[in-house]
């Protein structure tokens, strides 16, 4: 048998999602995402960004209305990019036995990439929904960066973090196997 997936929504808060790159699109894929795994009995996390001006209970801080979790399924609260910085996050992928994860959500460039990065670094298998993850326009110096072309490098550059222990996937919404 396998290893236990559990699919992590990171941040689609309404406070994050503010000027980000397909939202309708990111959250209706992310709701069939999370319905295919409610139905295949795969878990659900959910992680949620707080800070000085989107705090807890506020209306940034709340996860968009099309996304409602289930009784029982785990919510994470954390306040750096990376969920499992001073967060329960481990113990609750633990308590599941998961180490695979399925990530989406936002920001890209931040918490997705964060939370990927250290997932490997832990040891878990992880599968970015390619479709399902998204992130605002931005700029360094002179040059400007699309929501649209930081989600694309992420798809692009996700196969960087690979070791032989550890698969690294790059899977649409529709065709993540659990």
């Amino acid at each position: 048998m396998g290893s236990v997936t559990a699919v992590l929504v990171i941040d689609l808060q309404v406070g994050v999602l503010e000027g980000c790159f397909d939202v309708e699109g990111v959250v209706a894929r992310v709701g069939v995402l999370v319905s295919r795994a409610r139905r295949e009995g795969v878990p659900v996390v959910w992680v949620q960004h707080e800070e000085a001006d989107m705090l807890h209970g506020s209306a940034g801080w709340q996860l968009m209305p099309e996304l409602v979790p289930k009784p029982g399924e785990a919510m994470v609260r954390k306040t750096c990019c990376d969920a499992f910085v001073g967060t329960p996050l481990r113990g609750v992928l633990d308590g599941l036995g998961a180490r695979r994860l399925v990530l989406a959500g936002a920001q890209s460039d931040y918490c997705i990439r964060a939370t990927a990065h250290r997932a490997v670094g832990e040891g878990y298998s992880i599968v970015l929904a390619s479709d399902a993850h998204t992130a605002a326009s931005t700029a360094f110096g002179d040059v400007s960066i699309s929501g649209e072309q930081i989600v694309a490098h992420l798809n692009r550059s996700i196969g960087g973090l690979a070791r032989p222990d550890v698969a690294v996937e790059l899977a649409a919404h529709d065709a993540v196997g659990f």
